[in-house]
């Protein structure tokens, strides 16, 4: 069986905590890096880091939906089922392989 590392930190007042640096190594994390704490029902929690690539027109664009939808929370509107039902037929059998690579058409 393979020993575990072991790092220890504290929690200050405003229960933060600095990520060991062997943890900060050991998951690549620099400044600014995101990190998930995962738990389980046994209480056992683990640490990954995220690395996420983000697309800036994405978060530009989920800035500007967010930013709509505060002003303006009266458009918005519950999908209902005949708005699936449309949008289904329209794509019909259309099978996609997201992991295919594009053509150069395509990028």
């Amino acid at each position: 069986m393979v020993a575990l590392a072991q790092d220890f930190s504290k929690l200050t007042d405003r229960y933060q905590t600095t990520v060991p640096s062997g943890v900060r190594k050991h998951l690549q994390l620099g400044k600014g890096d995101q990190i998930r704490y995962c738990t389980e029902p046994s209480g056992r929690v683990y640490i990954e880091a995220v690395h996420e690539a983000a697309d800036p027109a994405i978060g530009a664009f989920l800035d500007l939906l967010e930013a709509d939808i505060q002003a303006h929370p009266e458009r918005l509107k519950a999908f209902d089922g005949a708005l699936y039902d449309r949008l289904k037929a329209l794509v019909g059998d259309v099978e996609v392989d997201l992991d295919a690579t594009l053509s150069a058409d395509d990028e």
